[in-house]
């Protein structure tokens, strides 16, 4: 019996001691892969590259082989139970309506909490001048962001006047903030309509509640139309049911936590 005790004990001391060892030389490779990829001396494989592959399947991207081939895609972005940063040098949008729900999210020990109050804003179609998405990441302890960026460059500061550059229908974001950072537009908006009766492209919002908060239109379906000069949304998923126009489409990965594209 106390044999068996002890060579447990020396086990357990022996996988401790294996698990630190582990961390240590992960820290340090990242640390060696970091300092390689900034010294200019080309080698076989950049750490850019590789580290695609151990960037969490938690970001989804749907249908973009085909799609992308003929630079049109239907897709929806989400990092589970976290939130990710979409910016636009300014959106223009008709057929728009916005409630308050409060959606199911992720922790991460795999339940779900329903306890964060969000807004739903909806459009049945939209023009976004740029649009660059953001998620912070770490590997190992050390910390990275996936960026994905498409269309004109989104700047830190918007424009004055912008061009839209992409083309969206059924454009739909879940955020717990989304602002602008110019004037914002509103033709034919109903202030405090009933969530459950606001419509975008003839379908309720998710999550509407009668008597809820929302924001709807007094001229019908698609009546309803709004001008974001700049936007910048803490948003929990971004989804484009339609057809989403994203020309020059980028994604890649840098090291530290990025607040720009």
């Amino acid at each position: 019996m106390t044999h068996s005790f002890s060579g447990t004990r020396r086990i357990g001391t022996s996988l401790a001691r294996m698990r630190t060892t582990g961390t240590r030389a992960a820290a340090g490779w990242n640390a060696r892969m970091l300092a390689e990829a900034t010294d200019g001396t080309r080698r076989g494989t950049r750490w850019g590259r590789g580290a695609l592959a151990f960037v969490p399947s938690a970001l989804v991207v749907g249908a973009l082989g085909t799609a992308l081939a003929h630079g049109a895609l239907a897709a929806n972005f989400s990092v589970a139970g976290q939130p990710f940063t979409l910016t636009s040098n300014g959106v223009e949008g008709s057929g728009f309506g916005a409630i308050v729900n409060t959606p199911a999210v992720g922790r991460p020990d795999g339940t779900t909490t329903t306890n964060t109050a969000m807004a739903r804003v909806g459009f049945a179609s939209a023009g976004l001048a740029g649009l660059c998405g953001i998620v912070h990441q770490s590997i190992a302890g050390v910390p990275y962001s996936l960026l994905l960026t498409g269309g004109q460059k989104v700047t830190a500061s918007p424009p004055g006047a912008f061009t839209t550059d992409i083309d969206a229908s059924n454009l739909y974001i879940q955020a717990t903030e989304l602002q602008s950072y110019g004037p914002t537009t509103l033709q034919n908006a109903v202030l405090g309509q009933s969530a459950d009766q606001v419509t975008v492209a003839g379908k309720p919002l998710t999550g509407a509640l009668p008597g809820g908060f929302g924001l709807g239109s007094a001229g019908g379906e698609g009546g309803s139309s709004i001008t974001l000069h700049g936007l910048n949304a803490t948003a929990y998923d971004a989804e484009m049911a339609g057809a989403l126009v994203l020309p020059d489409l980028k994604i890649r990965v840098v090291p530290g936590t990025a607040t720009t594209c």
